[in-house]
């Protein structure tokens, strides 16, 4: 059965940095695209990042490039996300995601998601 539990949020000022978390469960993570998404209240879900099957290869949201970093630890079952220079409009519950298909390169939209994990609130003040 697979899990995906995210932890790490929290509340940050702007410009800091924070880290969140996604323990996985049930499968094995080293097969699996995995990506972070986000949603703010009021808003739909959006895209935040995205890591291929085999790590090397990441793919990012414009509002994000060059502040956050996506990572997977295979061995520890984990996939990161780093957050730097937060900015309030990154307040937001962010959840990860695992593909539906193994292997599978490069991003293409949030359909390709199947698994969802029950999200962790940043809130970044201003």
């Amino acid at each position: 059965q697979v899990q995906l539990v995210e932890s790490g949020g929290g509340l940050v000022q702007a410009g800091g940095p924070l880290r969140v978390s996604c323990a996985a469960s049930g499968f094995a993570l080293d097969y699996y695209a995995m990506g972070w998404f986000r949603q703010a209240p009021g808003k739909e879900r959006e895209f935040v990042a995205y890591i291929g099957w085999s790590g090397g290869y990441t793919y990012y949201a414009t509002s994000v490039k060059g502040r956050f970093t996506i990572s997977k630890y295979n061995a520890k079952n984990t996939v990161y996300l780093q957050m730097n220079s937060l900015k309030p409009e990154d307040t937001a519950v962010y959840y990860c995601a695992k593909d539906k298909l193994q292997r599978r390169v490069g991003y293409r939209n949030e359909q390709d998601f199947g698994s969802w994990g029950q999200g962790t609130q940043v809130t970044v003040s201003s």
